[in-house]
């Protein structure tokens, strides 16, 4: 099955490339409108609401990480993050032909969109951690160079997990009617159920005004009875997110399978507008005894127009998860088939950074991105300190630009990585240099994967209207003169080629 996705998402992007660059196909052709097969659409354009392309969506800008004297503060901390709905958000924007909300653009979760290939730690390891960087065509100033620290999750085969206790939180209030997105909810959790072990179980709870079971937990083996459950959910009412995650959560815990995996799935747009609390922070308290009992929280986001971003962001960030967007079948595929065991298996817990400067061989420094998970430097080895959570094969990646000094030597600082095992409860700790000779000197000769992240995060800089990539005057149409050469890098990577071809149509619409 990954490997026709591979071939389907490929010829998809590659008509993407040809309808931006004015060759003949549409987006049609790259599998966002209906077909037989597929079912209604995943993603429709909405009429205007006061000159804005959606009515009533919600992102919060946690604004820029300005550059900083070393002298005056040589340390860097932050929590770790594996989300990546903010770049599927911005890629449903711009299917629909318009430019992302300027606020919805996370920099780390268009870099966490793709894949990576640093080396594998083992089990024992569990985490490892990769240091390297270079010149880059976007840099302050010639002196500057990017750092980028990668941090790579030992990985594991399906058939070595625990068995799951999954609860599906299924938002079926009336405005999941729209663009068919409870269809695509449903198609979503079908494929997952296709994918999971008979030994693991399923249990639905729906909410719209009020929140009721609608399968208890039940053993995939009884997958008739699971996709029934699914195929008859239906939008009506208003929307009593907090009922349907509590009772969610209380049926993950009556069920807890102590040493397997217990997890809540929200799928929703993110709108709670009834019940004992709409908002992050009063959803959370009501659950925060089962948050921290291990039971863990994924959010997934569908729909654009009456959306919530930061509702779904904050809700997996603080209940120990991640939130994706999922705006096609086939993102749906890519969170449930192909990053399945990462989507149940966690493998470190507040995994957190920090990065130590050496005030003699770096001038200044700016972390790029991760605004929104910054850490007290002096709470990095607080381990009540809530971070970030790593899913077995997830990467993470972060991006400094540092000015050396005129005379800066080999040892320009330290990256630390720590996390709590979940295996045992204990906290782990790692490090690496950051030596000059890792800096590749010539962009073109640094690390394809490198090259990658830098483009990306160059797109997002210029989306999210930084005032670093506005200092530097590249736009999107210079941003798409440098992605070509990805094809090069990656024929056939289907996340880079469609990539290109969502660069070129940012440019198109912003000239």
């Amino acid at each position: 099955m990954r490997k026709l996705r591979h071939i389907a998402l490929l010829t998809a992007a590659m008509t993407l490339i040809g309808a931006c660059s004015g060759d003949s196909g549409t987006y049609a052709e790259s599998g966002y409108e209906t077909t037989p097969e597929t079912g209604p659409p995943a993603t429709i354009a909405l009429d205007p609401t006061n000159d804005e392309p959606y009515d009533a969506v919600f992102f919060d800008n946690p604004g820029v990480n300005p550059f900083l004297d070393t002298e005056d503060d040589s340390l860097s901390t932050f929590g770790l993050d594996v989300d990546t709905g903010s770049y599927t958000v911005a890629r449903r924007f711009l299917v629909d032909g318009n430019l992302p909300d300027k606020d919805s653009v996370r920099v780390e979760e268009f870099v966490n969109y793709f894949d990576q290939d640093y080396p594998i730690p083992t089990m024992e390891e569990g985490l490892g951690l990769v240091v390297d960087g270079g010149v880059t065509p976007f840099l302050q100033n010639e002196r500057n160079r990017v750092i980028r620290v990668g941090i790579q999750a030992t990985e594991l085969a399906d058939e070595e997990r625990p068995d799951a206790n999954l609860v599906f939180v299924i938002d079926t209030s009336g405005s999941m009617e729209r663009e068919d997105r409870l269809s695509l909810v449903k198609r979503s959790l079908e494929l997952l159920v296709a994918n999971l072990r008979p030994s693991d179980t399923v249990g639905i709870v729906e909410y719209g005004s009020q929140a009721r079971v609608v399968l208890p937990p039940t053993p995939v083996g009884e997958e008739g009875e699971i996709l029934r459950a699914i195929r008859e959910l239906h939008p009506n009412g208003s929307t009593n997110a907090a009922e349907g995650l509590r009772l969610g959560y209380r049926m993950v815990d009556a069920a807890f399978r102590e040493g397997g995996i217990n997890r809540v799935i929200l799928c929703s747009d993110g709108v709670a507008n009834t019940g004992p609390a709409t908002g992050a922070k009063g959803i959370l308290e009501l659950i925060s005894a089962e948050t921290e009992q291990g039971i863990d929280l994924v959010t997934l986001g569908f729909g654009m127009g009456n959306y919530n971003d930061v509702l779904m962001e904050q809700l997996a960030d603080q209940g120990d998860g991640f939130y994706a967007y999922v705006d096609t079948i086939d993102e749906a595929g890519r969170v449930f088939v192909e990053g399945l065991t990462g989507t149940l298996v966690t493998v470190a817990r507040d995994a957190r950074v920090q990065v130590e400067f050496d005030p003699q061989q770096v001038q200044s420094w700016r972390l790029v991105g991760f605004e929104n998970r910054a850490i007290a430097d002096e709470q990095f080895r607080d381990d009540s300190v809530d971070a970030g959570e790593i899913g077995a094969g997830h990467t993470v990646t972060a991006l400094y630009e540092v000015k050396p000094t005129a005379d800066a030597g080999s040892h320009l600082g330290v990256v630390r990585l720590r996390w709590i095992d979940p295996s045992t409860g204990t906290a782990r700790e790692t490090e690496e240099v950051i030596a000059s000779s890792d800096l590749a000197a010539e962009f073109e000769s640094s690390a394809a994967r490198f090259q990658l992240d830098i483009l990306v995060a160059q797109y997002a800089e210029i989306l999210r209207g930084s005032i670093w990539a506005q200092q530097i005057g590249i736009d999107l149409g210079d941003l798409n003169d440098h992605v070509g050469r990805l094809q090069g890098l990656f024929p056939e990577d289907p996340d880079v080629v469609e990539f290109i071809g969502l660069v070129r149509q940012a440019a198109s619409i912003s000239s």
